[in-house]
């Protein structure tokens, strides 16, 4: 005899799986309801009793919450606060502005879908944005909703929900492992060379440093300790460092010599910067009274240039400074460990992209192991 299938009780919704999603159905009004592409169960159960709790508050003759009103005035609060906390708000904002306020503007935060963030993805691949900076948008959107579920402002967050063949779209297409560097001592030495003042010290210290370029530019003499050879790492243009923590860089002797032998031809109180703005090259103007660093997009033309002449691959000042740093300790036998330590990463995973460079990876006798002659003569 079959067994009886037990009836769900009246009025608790239903959550049931379709394809690799959860999706959600409950009655309202006398109409049943649907809503689709949740990632795991546990999140279509949390949204349907959330769904049924407030359709129950309605029942009870208590006032059901309000929508917390369009994303454009709660995504301008959201920015004023983040900009106290994040180095990127501006260009958060940017981002905002330029691609997803005209889709989510006027929309409140529960009418965003899965299907519109689809739209969205579609659009800006069709515009000829490249799958990295969508995929930034879509993180955008996620962080967003995130901070709006913690304060009661939406029930889901539909970044979360974008299936499978939406998210391979927007996969970066760049390998972290394929960037580019200066590949011999004698490549660095000659992109020095070739570089005007000020320029080449910025070059120098992030090439033999391992610091950022926007550490490079905003550095001090106050930070930079030539008799215990360290260079402290307390700042950047932007204000605090990319990991919001101090940190210590050594010296190497080359790059020691260098410093001594600037700082003697160009004194300066420790208050004043290392590498101050040189004015009028590449033919242009003195900058207004805001530009107070180096420029980068200068840095990173004449380090092109240099590369250039020298027939190397042309590449950004952070290609051939703080990638360049990273590549050659390790091609050198340096430490994981103590290079994450350098460079100032969250954790060692994000330095472990340039342990493909240890030169004892593949060694000769490794490579016998699983060596077979093809040509060697087998029975038929």
């Amino acid at each position: 005899m079959a067994k009886k299938r037990r009836r769900r009780g009246k009025g608790l919704g239903t959550v049931y799986r379709r394809g690799q999603l959860w999706s959600i159905a409950w009655v309202a009004k006398g109409a049943k309801q649907y809503e689709h592409g949740f990632p795991e169960e546990d999140t279509a159960r949390r949204v349907l009793a959330v769904k049924l709790g407030d359709l129950a508050a309605g029942r009870g003759g208590l006032q059901s919450p309000k929508p917390s009103g369009p994303l454009a005035g709660l995504v301008e609060e959201w920015l004023k606060a983040r900009r106290t906390t994040h180095r990127a708000a501006d260009q958060d904002e940017n981002r905002w502005n330029n691609h997803l306020a005209p889709f989510l503007n006027r929309r409140s935060p529960d009418d965003v879908d899965v299907a519109l963030l689809k739209k969205i993805v579609a659009v800006k691949l069709g515009e000829g944005l490249s799958p990295a900076t969508v995929r930034l948008l879509m993180r955008l959107v996620s962080t967003l909703y995130s901070d709006l579920i913690d304060d009661g402002k939406a029930t889901k967050n539909p970044a979360r929900m974008l299936p499978k063949k939406t998210r391979a779209l927007i996969r970066p297409t760049y390998d972290p492992k394929k960037t580019p560097f200066l590949e011999t001592k004698k490549d660095i030495a000659r992109i020095y060379q070739t570089l005007p003042p000020s320029f080449s010290v910025a070059f120098a210290i992030s090439a033999l440093a391992g610091l950022r370029p926007g550490e490079v530019r905003a550095l001090k003499w106050a930070n930079v300790d030539l008799k215990h050879r360290r260079i402290y790492v307390r700042e950047s243009v932007n204000g605090p460092t990319k990991d919001k923590d101090s940190r210590e860089a050594p010296i190497v002797p080359g790059l020691h010599e260098l410093l001594m032998a600037w700082r003697a031809k160009n004194p300066h109180p420790p208050e004043d910067l290392v590498c101050p703005p040189q004015f009028g090259v590449l033919g242009r103007a003195a900058p207004g009274p805001r530009r107070h660093y180096l420029g980068e997009h200068r840095m990173t033309i004449l380090i092109k240039g240099a590369c250039k002449k020298a027939k190397l691959p042309q590449l950004t000042f952070y290609e051939a400074g703080r990638h360049t740093f990273a590549s050659q300790w390790v091609l050198n036998g340096g430490s994981i460990e103590k290079l994450r330590e350098i460079l100032g990463h969250s954790t060692v995973m994000v330095t472990e992209r340039y342990a493909h460079l240890k030169p004892e990876l593949f060694q000769e006798a490794d490579l016998l192991r699983a060596d077979v002659s093809l040509s060697m003569k087998v029975a038929s």
